[in-house]
């Protein structure tokens, strides 16, 4: 096992990512450790968004790899394995599980966990990478204004023991992992894309430019997000630049 082979379990801290990266700067650690929290007072979420998240309710998570097979051009493919990793601990429970793009885990239009990725990258080589996870399991009660937040316990109706979350989680996180080293970078990619949210749908989205329907019918080998429009024109976008219309 190389996810989870190493636990550090901190009662609170303000963001598992922050404390990942210090431990990386100041002594050896090994790779699949992971940095776990009840609570985040500094939670960080993609581009400086906030993750809510109640004490003691949830999976709070960093994990330490250095993922040395993967160019940095191809750095998207961990963003891959780590979401198809928790869609493979979520379908344990529940059904129909996707991934809104780039990496927020969906169940129907709620979503349920985020994930933020950090390089370390030199030259032509990735010398680390921190996955940060929240993944929402016994709150019951959002007072954020984020739009849509669930629960696997709002799900259910059911109460988890975090601690048997955590080690399923570290397993099914692991397989994939463990896909990335073989070099199945095709069967990352085709499954990663069946499980998009919104796949072959026609929906509202919006870029710079207009409000428009279009059906997300790919992604990149680097990420990048395919719209196709009514007419066939394919719109193709990076992170931040097209907002999904509910």
């Amino acid at each position: 096992m190389i996810i989870g082979s190493k636990l550090f379990y901190f009662e609170n801290l303000p963001s598992t990512n922050t404390h990942a990266a210090l431990l990386l700067k100041n002594s050896d650690i090994r790779e699949g450790t992971i940095i776990y929290t009840n609570y985040q007072s500094a939670g960080r979420g993609q581009i400086g968004n906030r993750w809510e998240s109640e004490d003691g309710s949830n999976l709070l998570i960093s994990i330490v790899l250095f993922p040395s097979m993967i160019n940095p051009l191809d750095q998207f493919l961990i963003s891959m394995a780590i979401s198809l990793g928790i869609c493979d601990f979520l379908k344990r429970f529940i059904p129909s599980i996707t991934i809104k793009w780039p990496n927020d885990i969906y169940v129907n239009n709620d979503k349920i966990a985020g994930i933020l990725i950090e390089h370390s990258i030199l030259g032509d080589k990735i010398e680390n990478t921190i996955a940060g996870i929240g993944l929402n399991i016994n709150q019951n009660e959002f007072l954020s204004n984020a739009p849509n937040p669930i629960s696997l316990s709002l799900l259910t109706g059911k109460n988890f023991d975090l601690n048997n979350c955590l080690q399923m989680l570290a397993a099914d996180l692991d397989n994939r992992y463990k896909q990335l080293i073989s070099e199945l970078f095709t069967q990352i990619r085709d499954e990663y894309i069946s499980r998009l949210y919104r796949l072959n749908k026609w929906c509202k989205y919006k870029d710079r430019n207009s409000i428009y329907t279009g059906r997300i019918i790919s992604v990149t080998e680097y990420g990048r997000l395919l719209i196709e429009r009514p007419g066939g024109e394919i719109s193709e976008y990076s992170f931040k630049e097209v907002d999904f219309i509910l």
